[in-house]
């Protein structure tokens, strides 16, 4: 029997902006795999017609010169949807260039996409919980794939294409065993109770330790080293709070405001949404959005709530 063929397109886009309600792709680039082995390559520079952010050429290095020749949205997205087809998307953090593409075809056409979204940085979360990144450039390290001229459309493409099909590989064996535990999901999820109780547990236990050693230390104890070489010293940090509205000034004089106050995005989508904004004031915050995500948790309420 012939092995079925399994066609995906892995892509990458690079814009004005973060911002796909305003901002536009600049470049353009995409792979059609097949069974997982790259068998044919697109890309393109696109004329945004528009004003590319400083903070976006400083990222993909794409200037307006570099575009000036190059085709528009008009006159590339036919070639860009015929390439893409109906076949599954696949990208690293697949919302962003997926809803830069649909904006583009509903300009163009007045139509959505409808292809299947595949998103990489999410199967990578899954496999991997416990690394500290889940960038592209984390995962094309994790399966020892070189990423050369990293955030240009073309490169970070081939990073994910020659990344996808090990980083499928596993997605597909972890589903098929989370697959098999759905009958005993009930029982699992009284396990997971326990052990979550265990952790919770055990975390106190930690903690009442960390009390005695603190003690220890405030009676005069010395640094404790252990057989197999950790040591246990006692350090105290004094900190202060601060008025932002007096030293924000300051903070913006030596570029340090961004990372010096941390927005409560949660908080800004909750107001965008609410009454009590204006309508220009609402139109000020989305002008300011920076990036688009997309996360999907399970939630445990508790008895009685």
């Amino acid at each position: 029997m012939a092995r079925k063929k399994i066609i995906e397109i892995v892509l990458d886009t690079e814009t004005t902006g973060l911002d796909f309600t305003r901002e536009k792709m600049v470049e353009f680039a995409a792979v059609r795999l097949e069974n997982g082995k790259i068998k044919e390559e697109f890309q393109t520079l696109i004329n945004p017609q528009q004003h590319i952010r400083k903070s976006s050429i400083a990222i993909h290095g794409i200037t307006p010169d570099m575009v000036e020749d190059a085709p528009t949205e008009e006159e590339i997205m036919p070639k860009i949807l015929e390439f893409i087809g109906d076949y599954p998307i696949v990208a690293h953090n697949a919302i962003f260039d997926y809803s830069f593409l649909n904006e583009a075809s509903l300009r163009v056409f007045g139509k959505e996409l409808t292809n299947p979204r595949i998103d990489t940085q999410q199967m990578f979360r899954e496999i991997y919980p416990d690394l500290e990144s889940h960038g592209l450039e984390a995962l094309t390290k994790k399966f020892n794939v070189d990423l050369t001229n990293h955030h240009r459309a073309m490169a970070d493409t081939m990073g994910l294409a020659l990344s996808y099909p090990k980083l499928k590989k596993l997605y597909a064996q972890k589903y098929d065993w989370e697959e098999k535990q759905l009958d005993n999901v009930e029982y699992l999820f009284e396990r997971y109770l326990r052990i979550q109780q265990t952790v919770t547990t055990l975390q106190s236990e930690l903690q009442d330790l960390k009390s005695v050693f603190k003690l220890y230390f405030e009676q005069g104890g010395t640094p404790i080293t252990s057989q197999t070489g950790e040591t246990l010293i006692y350090s105290s940090k004094q900190s202060f709070g601060y008025d932002l509205l007096k030293i924000k000034d300051v903070l913006e004089e030596v570029g340090a405001l961004e990372k010096a106050v941390k927005v409560n995005t949660g908080f800004i989508d909750r107001l965008i949404g609410g009454g009590r904004l204006e309508e220009h004031q609402r139109e000020i915050i989305r002008e300011a959005r920076q990036e688009l995500t997309e996360t999907r948790n399970v939630q445990i309420i508790k008895a009685g709530k």
